[in-house]
C-alpha cells in the first residue's frame, strides 16, 4: 500500500468541524420527525398536478411537514403490517417524484431499508438486484414498472407485495400487487391500534444501522450494492448546512433521479434545515418548471449545463447583429468580474460602472430563464467544463462543483459559495478526510464512507482498509489551498503506443465546452499510435445550424452524417487540438447517426457516459480510425 502525502486541512474547515452535528446520534428518521416538530406548518414539498390547472397547466401543491407526517406514518405502518422488520429491504422502482419521496420516508421511519432501482434497469439486473438484497416489498411507479416485475416474478419469490403509486396499475388478476392507498389504509388501521408504531420503530433506529442499498450502475458484470449507513446520510446533510450551502428558507428544485446517490442525499438535506423541496422528475420540463417555481437551488449533473449554455449562445448567435455584440460583451464584463471575485476581491471604478450596465441589459434577463431567484448550481456527478462554469458565474449564476462517490454518499469535497477555485471540486466537507496516494489516487475518510459492498468482501477489500481509508480510483491534486482538483478516473486513462498517458476526461469535457452542438464527446487511444473521438451531435441544438447550413429539409441522421457537419467538427477539433499535448491530439474521428442515451444503455441514469459500453458498440468503427496507420 503507498504511502499517502499529508492531507491539507484549511482554517475554514477547522472553524465549523465542532458544531457540524447537534446530535451525531440521530438517524434520517429521528431528523424527519424533528424537522416535522420544529417546521409544522412549512411547506415540506411541492409536486406538480399534470394538467389539474387553468388551461391545463400544471398545478403546483404545497404539502407541510405535518401533513408529510401523516403519510409517511401510514405508509411506514403499512409496510409493517406486511411484515417488513428492523433493516429489511425494501426496493423503489420508480422515476423522480413525490411519491418516491413519501415512500422512502416511510421505509426509514419504519426501519427499513431503501433499495434504489432505476425505472430504465432492464430485467435481469432488477431481478439481481431484489434478490441480492433480499428485497420484500416493493414499489412501483407505474404499469411499466409492475409488468417488468411480472416479467420476473418467479425470479423473486421473496418479494410479499408490489406496491404501485399508480392505482390503475394495481388492477389484476391477483393481490400481490396493491395501491399506495391501499398500503396507507393498512398503515392507519395498524396506527389506531398502536399508536406508537412508528416512534417505537423511530427510537429503536442506531447511527450504525444500514439505511440504504445503492446498486451502481457497472459497465461490466453485475452491478455492485453499496451499503450505506444512517449515519452517512445523516453526516452529509449536516456537513453540507455547516459549510454555508443550505439556508431554511431556500427553496430547492430536485429532478436528479432519486435512485442515484445524488438525488437521494439531496432528498435528505432539507430534513437538516427545514428548506421546501419542488420535486418533479421530467427532464424536458426543467426550464418551464424554474419559471413557475423560481427556486433559490438545484442540483444537476454537468450535461444539464452544457445543453443550457449551448442553447442560449446558440440562441444569441441566430440573433446577430447588435443583440449579439451585446451578448459578448456583457460576457466579457462578467468574466473579468468573476476573475476578481474568485480573488476574493469586488469590481470598482469603470469596471464596475460596466457591470452594472452589463446585468441591467444582458444579465438578469439570462437569470430570469432560471427563475430569477437561483443562489447557486450545485454540479455532480461527472466533471464541468470550466468555462462553462466561468459563464454561469459572470451571468451571477454560481455553480459550485461537487465530488465524491457513491461510496461516499455523494458529496466529499465541493466548492464553497465565496470560495471558489475554477478548475477545482472545492474542499474536503467539513469532519471528514482526504488525502492523496503516492501514485495520486484520492482517498478518502470519515462518516460518508459506504460500510462495504454488499455480498461482496472481496470487492470491498479491493477499496476500503482496514483503518478506514476509501480509495476512490480517481486520480487527483491538492493545492496549497486544499483545493482538490480531479484529474481523471484511475481506470480510464491510458496510455498509447508511444508510451504517453492520455486522460480522456479532461479532453472530453473541454471540447464540450468548445463545441455548442456536441452531445458526447469519446476520447479513444489504448495502445494505439495516436487518439482519435467517437462523436455525437445535440438533436435539438443541430436543427438551428441545419437550417442555416442548407440542410433543414434532412433527417437527423442525414444532417450528422453530411460532409458540412464534419467540417464544422473538425473546426471546433482543430481548436482543441490547439491546447492539447501532440500525443493527446484527436487525430480521426467519426460523428454517429445516432445519439447516445439512457435507454439505449450507453449512459447512465445521471447522464454520464458508460465508456466500456459504448467503446464495445462502436469498436469497428474506432478500428476503422487505425486501418492501415
Amino acid at each position: 500500500m503507498p504511502t499517502a502525502t499529508p492531507q491539507i486541512h484549511t482554517a475554514a474547515d477547522e472553524a465549523i468541524d465542532e458544531h457540524i452535528f447537534n446530535d451525531r446520534s440521530l438517524s434520517v428518521a429521528h431528523l424527519f420527525r424533528e424537522r416535522v416538530a420544529l417546521s409544522p406548518d412549512k411547506a415540506a414539498f411541492m409536486y406538480a398536478k399534470v394538467g389539474a390547472g387553468a388551461d391545463g397547466a400544471d398545478e403546483w401543491v404545497n404539502v407541510p411537514w405535518t401533513e408529510l407526517q401523516t403519510r409517511v406514518n401510514a405508509i411506514g405502518a403499512g409496510l409493517v403490517a406486511l411484515g417488513v422488520g428492523p433493516e429489511e429491504r425494501v426496493g423503489i422502482a420508480s422515476g423522480t417524484c413525490y411519491e418516491w419521496a413519501i415512500a422512502d420516508l416511510g421505509i426509514m421511519v419504519c426501519g427499513g431499508v431503501t433499495t434504489t432501482i432505476y425505472p430504465t434497469t432492464i430485467d435481469d439486473d432488477v431481478a439481481f438486484i431484489i434478490s441480492d438484497s433480499l428485497s420484500k416489498v416493493i414499489f412501483a411507479e407505474n404499469a411499466d414498472q409492475v409488468a417488468k416485475l411480472r416479467r420476473i416474478q418467479n425470479l423473486i419469490p421473496g418479494v410479499s407485495k408490489v406496491v404501485t403509486f399508480d392505482p390503475e396499475a394495481a388492477t389484476g388478476e391477483d393481490d400481490w400487487v396493491i395501491s399506495l392507498d391501499s398500503l396507507e389504509g393498512l398503515g392507519r388501521t395498524g396506527l389506531q391500534r398502536d399508536p406508537g408504531l412508528i416512534d417505537e420503530r423511530i427510537d429503536a433506529i442506531t447511527p450504525d444501522r444500514l439505511a440504504t442499498i445503492i446498486y451502481t450502475s457497472g459497465t461490466t458484470g453485475r452491478p455492485k450494492g453499496v451499503r450505506l449507513k444512517h449515519k452517512s446520510f445523516v453526516y452529509e446533510a449536516a456537513a453540507m448546512h455547516a459549510a454555508g450551502l443550505l439556508r431554511e428558507d431556500d427553496l430547492q428544485y430536485l429532478w436528479l433521479p432519486l435512485a442515484h446517490i445524488f438525488g437521494k442525499v439531496l432528498l435528505t438535506v432539507p430534513l437538516q434545515t427545514g428548506l421546501t423541496t419542488a420535486i418533479d422528475g421530467r427532464i424536458d420540463k426543467i426550464v418551464d418548471n424554474l419559471a413557475v417555481v423560481h427556486p433559490t437551488l438545484m442540483g444537476a449533473a454537468p450535461r444539464i449545463f452544457e445543453k443550457a449554455y449551448g442553447r442560449i449562445s446558440l440562441m444569441m448567435e441566430q440573433e446577430g447583429g447588435a443583440k449579439l455584440k451585446l451578448f459578448t460583451w456583457a460576457g466579457g464584463v462578467g468574466r473579468e468580474v468573476s476573475e476578481l471575485r474568485e480573488q476574493g476581491k469586488e469590481p470598482s471604478g469603470l469596471l464596475a460602472i460596466k457591470h452594472g450596465l452589463a446585468d441591467k441589459i444582458i444579465m438578469s434577463k439570462i437569470r430570469e430563464r432560471f427563475g430569477g431567484k437561483i443562489r447557486y448550481f450545485i454540479s455532480g456527478s461527472a466533471a464541468l467544463n470550466q468555462d462553462i462554469a466561468r459563464w454561469f458565474d459572470s451571468m451571477g449564476l454560481p455553480i459550485l462543483e461537487g465530488y465524491g462517490l457513491t461510496e461516499s454518499t455523494a458529496g466529499a469535497f465541493i466548492v464553497r459559495p465565496g470560495a471558489l477555485r475554477y478548475g477545482s471540486v472545492g474542499w474536503p466537507f467539513p469532519g471528514s478526510e482526504a488525502k492523496i496516494a503516492e501514485d495520486g489516487e484520492v482517498l478518502l475518510k470519515g462518516d460518508h464512507i459506504m460500510d462495504g459492498y454488499h455480498n461482496n468482501p472481496e470487492a470491498t477489500a479491493e477499496v476500503l482498509e482496514a483503518d478506514g481509508w476509501f480509495h476512490t480510483g480517481d486520480i487527483g491534486e491538492i493545492d496549497e489551498r486544499g483545493f482538490l482538483k480531479i484529474t481523471d478516473r484511475k481506470k480510464d486513462l491510458f496510455k498509447t503506443s508511444g508510451g504517453k498517458y492520455v486522460a480522456p476526461s479532461v479532453i472530453e469535457s473541454t471540447f464540450k465546452g468548445l463545441c455548442p452542438y456536441v452531445s458526447q464527446f469519446l476520447v479513444y487511444g489504448a495502445d494505439r499510435n495516436f487518439v482519435s473521438a467517437l462523436v455525437t451531435l445535440d438533436p435539438d441544438a443541430i436543427q438551428g445550424w441545419a437550417a442555416a447550413n442548407g440542410l433543414g429539409d434532412r433527417t437527423y441522421a442525414e444532417i450528422v452524417t453530411s460532409d458540412k457537419a464534419h467540417e464544422m467538427v473538425q473546426g471546433y477539433v482543430d481548436e482543441l487540438n490547439s491546447g492539447l499535448n501532440r500525443w493527446e491530439t484527436i487525430k480521426k474521428f467519426s460523428i454517429l447517426d445516432s445519439d447516445l442515451t439512457v435507454d439505449s444503455g450507453e449512459l447512465t441514469p445521471s447522464l454520464k457516459l458508460k465508456r466500456k459500453v459504448v467503446t464495445e458498440r462502436y469498436q469497428d468503427t474506432l478500428d476503422a480510425h487505425y486501418a492501415g496507420s
